[in-house]
């Protein structure tokens, strides 16, 4: 239960008391009602204003109130909201070409429209061990995952999910998974049978602590993939969409996946995953009966994919990650230089991590929130930095001051 005198007033309490009387508590919620946004700021329903550095865990994209992906799915609205995967529909079609074409895996290559991340890490499984089958019948296969990696809630993602914290509850689960350790080569070596079918793992590992692969982990790993008919999946649910300083954190290193899955800022806000797979994949895996969805792909959904991509493109979104990043890294750098409590800054793009000693990680993101900046935390001691894509150096400087004042209150 969450505690509704800590920082609201009458305005938020009964909203609060409400949602814990009805909804499942699952979440540990901090005591703030937010009601509505703009740009890159949020507005409680007692009117204070917080800046907002996290973006709904790396969604909101565009930031809040765009008025033309708005007007798009309102549009849609009017339209046609659903019609079921029986049917085409007009903007399907046209988010999964732009889909398809950002992500550079190829001729042949496919898309298939899930409702969240968790469901397109669940179609990428069943793809890549559908590849095998279709290999070998008998075959028992086997999928390499990473220690310290989150791919998802449900069974068969959490099965993936390396942090016995996620799973402990919750065994038994999925069969045939080994983990390895992110960034060493020699352990996935260790892993690989002649059973395995598939390795996943994040390009940036995103709960776990905001790890980047290292180039030359991901380039080896490939090449292994490459020698022994593997297939290579790239979690980029959190890490793509032009978050990292390219569409597709992977097109970073040039190492392409035979698998990716993509959500989060995919729709902005709208809730939609993928999973796309590369022309071999997608000609010896899923057919008509292995999988679907009711909701997956439907027209607004879809709309908002295919407006999403087409603002990133007029907007230059990705242009303006590559250039505004090093600011951030360079202020993020300066705080840890100054404040003995930061000891590092690690991360990609505008997915940043700051890593946090002497003091509880939960209680700066909570002290942050009273003074108006919404941050988050990744792994145990990480403040993680993933802000709408459309920030500015003033937003920024805006965040160092909130949390330099935010640390010498409690440090």
């Amino acid at each position: 239960m969450c505690d509704t005198n800590t920082y609201s007033n009458d305005n938020s309490i009964p909203y609060m008391e409400q949602t814990e009387k009805y909804v499942l508590h699952t979440y540990n919620r901090f005591p703030v009602v937010f009601e509505s946004g703009d740009g890159v700021k949020l507005k409680d329903v007692n009117g204070k204003e917080y800046l907002d550095f996290g973006a709904g865990i790396a969604v909101f994209a565009l930031g809040y109130g765009c008025r033309e992906y708005n007007d798009a799915l309102k549009n849609q609205v009017d339209a046609l909201i659903h019609t079921s995967n029986l049917f085409y529909n007009i903007p399907l079609s046209q988010a999964a070409e732009k889909l398809i074409q950002a992500s550079g895996m190829g001729e042949g290559s496919r898309a298939f429209f899930t409702n969240s991340g968790t469901e397109a890490i669940e179609g990428a499984l069943k793809a890549a061990r559908k590849y095998a089958w279709n290999k070998n019948p008998q075959g028992d296969h086997e999928i390499i995952a990473m220690h310290q990696s989150f791919h998802g809630r449900s069974i068969g993602a959490l099965s993936v999910t390396g942090n016995a914290h996620y799973q402990e509850a919750f065994r038994p689960l999925m069969g045939g998974v080994r983990f390895a350790s992110f960034n060493d080569f020699e352990s996935v070596k260790a892993q690989v049978n002649e059973n395995t079918c598939a390795i996943i793992m994040e390009t940036v590992q995103g709960e776990g602590g905001i790890y980047p692969a290292d180039p030359q982990f991901l380039r080896s790993v490939r090449a292994l993939c490459d020698e022994k008919d593997i297939l290579l999946i790239l979690d980029e649910i959190q890490c793509g969409m032009g978050r990292c300083g390219a569409m597709y954190a992977w097109q970073e290193y040039g190492v392409a996946p035979d698998i990716m899955t993509t959500a989060k800022a995919l729709g902005c806000g709208i809730p939609v995953g993928a999973f796309v797979l590369n022309g071999k994949t997608a000609g010896s895996s899923l057919v008509p009966g292995d999988h679907g969805t009711t909701y997956g792909g439907n027209p607004l959904a879809c709309a908002a994919v295919s407006k999403v991509f087409d603002l990133f493109e007029e907007k230059k979104i990705v242009e303006h990650v590559k250039e505004i990043t090093p600011y951030l890294e360079k202020t993020l750098d300066d705080l840890v230089s100054r404040y003995d409590c930061l000891s590092a800054r690690r991360g990609m793009g505008l997915m940043q991590g700051v890593v946090v000693k002497d003091i509880p990680v939960g209680k700066i993101v909570s002290a942050a929130l009273k003074n108006g900046l919404v941050i988050l935390s990744a792994g145990s001691d990480v403040l993680r930095f993933v802000p709408p894509l459309v920030i500015t150096e003033r937003d920024i400087d805006e965040m160092k001051q909130i949390l330099e004042k935010t640390l010498s209150e409690i440090y």
